[in-house]
């Protein structure tokens, strides 16, 4: 429009130049800023979708040969003690996870705001400081692997079989977690850059090579020695450096939206400060998951172990459906950040509206098939009747607020890529804390509590929309609507 407008006063060469710089300029913007967001939504959220859901998926095979893991001479329920243990130890990998998707939540709004302001030497620092921050990352959880795995798991049990295979289990895990902790920062900075189908490649390469390690290291096959819990440990770390190494390739050898030069991990404060506004009530949004879980098994324990396992392999399902709506939810992120720092009010509504839309309907089919599926799902592990019986009741019950859990996951990504980290974290809070936990121990209390138990979830996370929703209109009103 300006071109066309000054061409009455521009010499033919100054024209020339000015139509070429726009054009370089259009050529320049990120896919982000110009495809339609109905296709943009689908084109980068599916390979992160497939990325998670396989993600899920191998979390489920573990379970599945953990939970088949043969009877000793000693020990009768072999599988059933595994499960328990990894049951336990799994709020600590949560824990990983959280920290590193939880900083990453911040490294993906703030480098997808920097390159829609298009400032690539801002973004460069941002992306190398967050390359910083994961070494950082690893330091703390290998300190933990060393000296905090004893304590942990005796605060959750005292049975000697269990605790021995959850801290052989969880030390694997945590003193190896350079892979997940690197991994995580790494697929951050591909996907803040709109790289999500190499991201996805990194991931099930990583899945891939744990599902075929499982059985061999588990079971011993192959010449390989038998290794039970610890086996299916060391599957898990290899898959995750297999991710982590791939993802490093892609990120040095592609990457070009960012320079990738060694003085850009150089620690700035103000970098890392922007990145924790966003990503520490994140890494709490996240974290708060672990917290739960750990909260479940303690009150759950009051109740019956065989609750405790069921809740385990029901939270494997599960993931599943959820796994998939934060893969969607991957999308919204820099959909909407990087929109929001270009200030285009049409495209910033539209990336609210799709992304919520898209994560109602995943988790829509999820509630739909886990209800008529329930009994062979749950049929899939190798578990005694009682807690197959459970783990079918908590599905049919807590599957009932999935929608509501949906549209809750849905408005936690938009608050974060509009920079409102804390809102997200109030919604974290109340549908996975001050909701949930009280109202399973108090449940506890009644008769049949192992059937009432999983009223817990669904209440929780309904209440927690409605507060959403109000704190949505406000944002609408603060931030949407004063943008060009």
């Amino acid at each position: 429009m300006d071109a066309h407008i000054g061409s009455s006063i521009l010499t033919k060469e100054q024209n020339m130049s000015y139509k070429d710089k726009a054009q370089q300029d259009e050529e320049e913007i990120n896919k982000m800023g110009t495809e339609k967001i109905s296709k943009l939504m689908i084109t980068m959220g599916l390979p992160m979708i497939l990325s998670m859901v396989v993600q899920a998926f191998y979390n489920i095979v573990d379970s599945y040969f953990v939970s088949a893991m043969p009877d000793t001479d000693k020990i009768v329920g072999v599988g059933d003690y595994a499960m328990n243990a990894l049951t336990l130890a799994f709020p600590i990998q949560m824990l990983m996870v959280a920290v590193g998707v939880g900083t990453g939540v911040g490294i993906n709004a703030l480098l997808s705001k920097t390159l829609g302001e298009r400032n690539k030497e801002n973004a460069s620092y941002v992306a190398g400081n967050a390359i910083f921050i994961g070494l950082c990352k690893y330091v703390v959880f290998l300190l933990f692997g060393l000296f905090g795995v004893d304590l942990y798991m005796n605060s959750q049990t005292s049975d000697p079989i269990i605790l021995q295979m959850g801290k052989e289990y969880l030390g694997i895990c945590c003193i190896l977690s350079f892979g997940i902790i690197l991994f995580t920062i790494y697929e951050k900075l591909l996907q803040s850059t709109g790289k999500t189908v190499l991201c996805t490649i990194g991931q099930l390469a990583g899945a891939l090579t744990n599902i075929v390690l499982d059985p061999i290291l588990i079971f011993g096959y192959f010449g390989m020695p038998q290794m039970g819990v610890a086996g299916a440990a060391y599957a898990t770390v290899i898959g995750q450096f297999v991710s982590l190494i791939l993802d490093m390739i892609f990120h040095y050898g592609f990457n070009n939206d960012v320079n990738r030069q060694l003085r850009y991990i150089k620690p700035k404060k103000r970098i890392i400060k922007d990145i924790y506004i966003v990503g520490v009530p994140a890494i709490l949004m996240q974290a708060l998951m672990s917290f739960m879980t750990y909260g479940v098994n303690i009150i759950f324990i009051s109740v019956s172990t065989a609750a405790v396992t069921a809740y385990g392999v029901y939270y494997k399902i599960q993931q599943f459906v959820f796994f998939a709506a934060f893969g969607l939810n991957n999308a919204i992120i820099p959909i909407v950040s990087f929109n929001y720092g270009m200030r285009n009010k049409q495209r910033v509504k539209e990336g609210i509206f799709y992304g919520m839309m898209y994560t109602l309907i995943i988790m829509g089919i999820g509630l739909a098939f886990l209800q008529i599926f329930a009994h062979q799902v749950a049929g899939i592990f190798a578990l005694s009747p009682d807690i197959q019986k459970l783990c079918i009741t908590s599905i049919r019950i807590i599957t009932i607020g999935y929608l509501f859990a949906g549209a809750n996951i849905a408005y936690q990504g938009i608050f974060q890529a509009l920079g409102c980290g804390v809102q997200s974290l109030i919604i974290s809070l109340l549908r996975l804390i001050v909701i949930a936990l009280p109202l399973a121990w108090l449940f506890t209390k009644i008769p049949n509590s192992e059937n009432v138990i999983w009223w817990a979830f669904p209440i929780a996370e309904g209440f927690a929309l409605i507060v959403a929703v109000f704190i949505m209109k406000k944002i609408n009103k603060d931030k949407v609507k004063e943008l060009a």
